[in-house]
């Protein structure tokens, strides 16, 4: 489709002709509702409430089929918000027959749900009637077919973000631990997730346990967790904080067991954090773009996948502009009569693409000639500030990786940079 937003909405109204049986599902976790209107928005027949099963879908399409004899309609357009995880299963069994199912957007429901009777009433029928509108008026998104590679990717990115979110709480928390327990250890060690901290943390974590042993035991103990140790000044120290410290001496036990736990946590969510980005890697290998998009210095292995996976094939977009757009990072205006809005970003996208692509973009103008001589001259010639001119940026990121999958070519730094400047 035409990137232009009004071509875009005048593409997607051309879809929906007199012949369309046009559905509206209201997406719950256990029953859904459907309501069926036709191309002029008139509501034909009753709500059809239907359970989140295959007992449920063959309901939901027999339903289908009946009002579609009845009315003399030939098509059917299914309409559903992408409700949580619950639209998955129906979207999935709905597309193996081969039926078209678009998505509309959960905010724009709220916002044109007393289109028909003017009242803020809400309620499981009237909002899948509310969907049914929408997909009539050309509200609605297309569903586009991900290849698996990129579903995949996806997959791996969202683990990911999960395993980063648990292991920075367990971090957070040998912290608090440490502060309550044995705040002196922060004297000796600077990082406390380093691998000596963790080591002494493992072996002899209370003050208590310190106060018992030579300098001796404690360059011993070390040796059985660690190739190279702390050494012997450091141990010194450390046994010195311990006769004097002001941790907590109270439920030493409980203290232990907690800190116990805790390290068992890091050590899992570290290796689970290693096993996830060793089959990212593997899986870009599957995809022809990764490797010119991973040979642009500074795009890591993590930027290419996280963009892909929150993307998918980039060939798939007519213009650098769309995938802005689908990242939420399009232009909004807000003006009237005289008076003038500044203009913001929608975010009315995918907010992990968004994080994404400004954290490629950060890194290629810190490693990548030509992106930090445009930021350069964004900066001092044009005077932007400086995130103005990033976020500028990240649209000529979007722009090269688009041209870059249609296309098949990869990077070449002097073709984005301006003619003056390639002078």
């Amino acid at each position: 489709m035409n990137f232009k937003a009004q071509a875009k909405q005048n593409q997607l109204l051309e879809r929906i002709s007199t012949q369309h049986l046009v559905v509206g599902i209201d997406i719950a976790q256990q029953s859904h509702v459907a309501r069926a209107v036709n191309f002029r928005g008139i509501t034909l027949g009753t709500p059809l409430h239907f359970s989140n099963n295959d007992a449920g879908f063959n309901q939901l399409l027999q339903w289908m089929k009946d009002m579609q004899e009845t009315h003399q309609l030939n098509d059917t357009i299914i309409g559903m918000e992408p409700t949580g995880h619950y639209w998955l299963s129906l979207a999935a069994w709905l597309k193996d027959r081969s039926l078209e199912v678009v998505l509309v957007n959960p905010h724009l429901v709220k916002k044109n749900k007393e289109n028909r009777d003017n009242t803020p009433s809400k309620s499981d029928i009237k909002d899948a009637l509310v969907i049914a509108d929408m997909v009539k008026n050309g509200y609605y998104t297309v569903i586009k077919d991900t290849s698996e590679v990129f579903i995949e990717l996806r997959v791996l990115m969202a683990n990911r973000e999960t395993i980063v979110h648990r292991l920075v709480s367990v971090k957070n928390q040998i912290h608090r631990w440490v502060d309550i327990v044995f705040p002196e250890l922060r004297q000796v060690y600077k990082h406390l997730i380093g691998s000596g901290s963790l080591a002494t943390l493992r072996l002899f974590p209370t003050p208590a346990d310190l106060q018992k042993l030579t300098v001796r035991q404690v360059l011993d103990g070390w040796k059985t967790v660690m190739k190279r140790h702390s050494g012997e000044r450091r141990a010194s120290e450390l046994l010195a904080l311990a006769t004097q410290s002001v941790g907590a001496r109270h439920a030493e036990k409980a203290y232990k067991l907690h800190l116990k736990q805790l390290l068992a946590e890091y050590d899992l969510a570290t290796e689970q954090l290693q096993v996830i980005e060793k089959e990212l890697a593997v899986t870009l290998k599957r995809i022809p773009l990764a490797t010119p998009m991973l040979a642009m210095k500074g795009i890591s292995v993590l930027s290419v996948a996280g963009i892909l996976g929150e993307a998918g094939n980039l060939s798939g977009y007519s213009h650098g502009n769309a995938l802005l757009r689908h990242a939420g990072l399009n232009l909004a205006e807000a003006s009237s009569g005289k008076w003038n809005g500044q203009m913001s970003l929608s975010k009315r996208g995918r907010p992990r693409l968004r994080h994404v692509l400004f954290m490629a973009t950060m890194a290629l103008i810190l490693n990548d000639e030509t992106f930090k001589r445009l930021h350069e001259a964004n900066v001092k010639s044009k005077n932007m500030k400086p995130i103005r001119s990033v976020m500028k940026l990240v649209g000529k990121l979007a722009r090269i990786l688009v041209a870059m999958a249609r296309s098949g070519e990869a990077y070449e730094p002097n073709r984005a940079l301006p003619m003056k400047q390639v002078a």
